[in-house]
């Protein structure tokens, strides 16, 4: 089979950086998602995705450092979210890396439960058939990581 090739998306003022890179399992997305048409930048993403999952790392990262995405971008990230939770092998791991406002994350840290949080990002993993971790990170007015914490699901 064919190697899959590395996917990259340059940043623009409405659409995230997008670095995809199958030789060491990472996913990328940083910085704002407000495509007006979100399905021209995401498609082929969850292209990639899908012929990822064929031959997937035995790690799987992927990242999420998006300061502001709208709801066509959510729908799109959670496709690309819900394919990934497909890869076959359940010895394999899926990462998930979300990072988020240091306001936000100190919010969220006041729940009880932080699954109860993040439940719909959650509800995505129930049937996955790999196994899925959830990192968040905090981050400063400067982008810069101040807290994680690691919620294991």
């Amino acid at each position: 089979m064919k190697q899959l090739a590395s996917l990259k998306i340059e940043q623009t003022y409405k659409t995230p950086k997008i670095d995809l890179n199958p030789l060491i399992g990472d996913l990328f997305f940083y910085g704002k998602s407000m495509p007006e048409n979100a399905s021209k930048v995401y498609e082929p993403v969850l292209e990639w995705v899908k012929e990822y999952i064929l031959q997937p790392r035995p790690v799987t990262n992927l990242k999420i450092n998006l300061e502001y995405f709208n709801t066509s971008s959510s729908i799109w990230i959670s496709k690309i979210l819900k394919t990934l939770t497909t890869i076959e092998n359940p010895d394999y791991l899926l990462m998930v890396h979300l990072y988020i406002s240091e306001e936000d994350f100190e919010s969220v840290e006041e729940f009880d439960d932080l699954k109860d949080a993040f439940s719909p990002v959650i509800d995505i993993f129930l049937n996955s058939t790999v196994s899925v971790g959830l990192k968040l990170y905090a981050i400063n007015e400067k982008s810069e990581v101040v807290k994680d914490t690691l919620v294991l699901l």
